[in-house]
């Protein structure tokens, strides 16, 4: 099995959000605290490819994209700009 590159490299991502979110406050555990929620959404977004390639008969790469894009378009509707 081969992950996209998108998903496995998600995890870094993730976590400068999570510790960008969490901004200038100093508090014990920040490191961990963004390890385990990068963790458990890059679980998830495997979980969500991996049954989109399987249930469409696609590839991994593909359903990454398909993800993504439908992901985009619903906050782009969401904040009225389409």
């Amino acid at each position: 099995m081969i992950i996209p590159d998108i998903v496995a490299n998600a995890g870094g991502v993730t976590c400068s959000y999570f510790e960008q979110v969490q901004g200038k406050r100093i508090t014990t555990g920040i490191v961990q605290t963004c390890s385990a929620k990068s963790i458990r959404c890059c679980k998830k977004t495997f979980g969500d490819v991996y049954e989109r390639a399987e249930r469409e008969r696609m590839s991994l790469l593909d359903a990454a994209y398909l993800i993504a894009v439908d992901r985009v378009a619903r906050a782009c509707r969401e904040r009225g700009w389409v």
